[in-house]
């Protein structure tokens, strides 16, 4: 099998199973917003888990990932599977005693780092009181999630993508679960999701060790800390924690500013990021995790040329998928909080709200995709330097848009600054990994890029036209609104995949082919 194809299976494998994780993320979040609504507790909850969760995203699934894959990759190509065991159970006890060790700290200085994250709620007591204690009482999530991580490694060098992509489907059933049975329970209902959150986390975790089993690589304690090998992952941590998470970095600074402008702005943000993270959970994200061991066996065998035609159809790839879901965003996002969120606690008000979000986020879709994809080009090469310089950059270019923007467009200010900033990301990571392995097919890229936002015009005519048919600030009337976002989503995809088929787009064909191979292989 070619690695294309490769490429392209795994990250099917990881779309199927992202999506049912983000399909029960979205139930969650329409359990949350209907309890809740958007107010002191759910400002308070948000900004509580962001902290973990930030910290989850920075070391766990990217500095960790990035670091450990590309190295056990190398471990597992060069010097064989029992090499490779030994090297996993070194990082999962270094890992376990490191995170044990920064779950107790932040514990212990929750109180300065909320003050730290959220200086606005300094002036509500109530508020900095509860979101205090639902940081103490979530912050363990980042040990388990740190494992998971691990295990999520492992198992993808070994082409093995289903279990970790399907994982945070428990997280998700926990919350949901936990919001509805035990929310009476508490004199602070929303202490419900953190409980939600921690037992979720456990399930995550436990789901991995089994089938790590089954693939040769049981979890053991090794204490060998002077194995060659874990300085070398360490090294590529460090500077990694800032070169792939700039992008959350710069949503928690965003949530940093959000607290200052009115009540309800953090909650805005959330929901709105929590519906632009569904397409790039599903597909970008897929890309990226698909792509990187194929990359990173082909960097440690010397490959460059094979690595670039990786590299190229994974950004390709990427382009397919993003520019039309970030047209389909942009003109759905009211109608989806309409449907999905109104009700109870939550009316249209707010849904406007959480739609000018997703309207300024969704601008970054196809730039966030694309940094996903060639940081970890750049790890695979070993090279951690250039990410952090490009990150540091992006970094202060959302800084400035943000104050720039929040005072003319409030929280919506805020996520287009945080779009602006990915692009800025984008462009000097594509220059400069092209300074450091010379061309990779940029023609191609640009052709398939215009040939993707051809199709969408069309596409997105048809969607706003179908959306005018329906009324979005009326309560109630889930059928008729379903009904009209359904078509006009089912009716888009078609026309896009029309318009891409008529465009004689490589990877329009290739989707296509790989479902039919899939229906094909069903029937017989």
């Amino acid at each position: 099998m070619s690695e294309k194809r490769n490429i392209a299976r795994a990250a099917g494998v990881l779309g199927a199973a992202t999506m049912l994780s983000r399909i029960m993320g979205m139930l969650r979040d329409m359990v949350v917003s209907r309890l809740f609504g958007a107010g002191l507790a759910t400002d308070a909850f948000f900004a509580a888990f962001q902290i973990p969760n930030m910290l989850r995203r920075f070391f766990a699934e990217g500095a960790l990932t990035a670091a450990f894959v590309p190295t056990f990759s190398e471990w597992y190509t060069n010097k064989g599977e029992q090499e490779a065991r030994a090297l996993a159970n070194v990082c999962f006890t270094v890992l376990t005693i490191v995170m044990a060790a920064i779950t107790v700290v932040g514990i212990i200085l929750s109180p300065q780092l909320v003050q730290l994250m959220f200086p606005g709620f300094a002036g509500n007591p109530a508020k900095a009181s509860v979101t205090i204690f639902l940081n103490r009482l979530m912050f363990p999530y980042i040990f388990f999630v740190s494992l998971v991580a691990l295990c999520m490694g492992i198992l993808n060098t070994v082409r093995h993508f289903f279990t970790p992509a399907i994982s945070t489907v428990f997280l998700n059933l926990s919350m949901i679960l936990s919001a509805l049975f035990l929310h009476s329970r508490f004199e602070v209902p929303i202490v419900s999701l953190a409980v939600g959150v921690l037992i979720g986390g456990f399930l995550q975790l436990a789901l991995q060790l089994p089938v790590l089993y089954r693939k040769g690589f049981p979890l053991r304690p090794n204490f060998a800390f002077n194995h060659p090998a874990l300085k070398r992952i360490a090294l590529l941590m460090g500077p990694s924690v800032f070169g792939v998470g700039v992008y959350y970095l710069n949503i928690a600074v965003g949530a940093i500013l959000a607290s200052l402008l009115p009540e309800g702005s953090v909650s805005y943000l959330y929901y709105a990021q929590r519906l632009f993270e569904f397409p790039q959970g599903i597909f970008t994200v897929s890309v990226a995790q698909a792509v990187l061991p194929s990359m990173s066996r082909q960097a440690a065998n010397g490959d460059l040329d094979a690595l670039k035609e990786s590299l190229n159809y994974g950004v390709r790839l990427t382009l397919f998928i993003t520019v039309p879901a970030m047209a389909g965003l942009m003109f759905c996002a009211t109608p989806i909080f309409s449907l999905l969120f109104m009700g109870g606690a939550f009316d249209y008000a707010k849904a406007v709200n959480c739609g000018v979000a997703l309207l300024y986020y969704s601008l970054g879709l196809t730039f966030v995709a694309l940094v996903r994809v060639l940081v970890p080009a750049f790890y695979a090469l070993k090279d951690t330097k250039t990410p952090v310089v490009v990150a540091f950059i992006a970094f202060l270019l959302n800084l400035a848009f943000s104050l720039a923007l929040m005072g003319p467009l409030k929280h919506g200010g805020l996520a287009l600054a945080s779009s602006l900033s990915a692009l800025g990301n984008m462009a000097l990571l594509l220059y400069l990994l092209r300074k450091k392995i010379g061309p990779f097919g940029g023609r191609a890229i640009a052709v398939s890029g215009l040939k993707g936002l051809l199709a969408s015009v069309p596409m997105a005519a048809v969607v706003y036209l179908i959306l005018g048919l329906g009324d979005w600030s009326r309560v109630g009337g889930k059928l008729a609104k379903g009904a009209v976002l359904g078509s006009a989503v089912t009716v888009g995809i078609v026309i896009f995949l029309a318009a891409a088929h008529l465009l004689a787009c490589d990877e329009a064909r290739d989707v296509t082919g790989m479902l039919k191979r899939k229906l094909l292989k069903q029937k017989g």
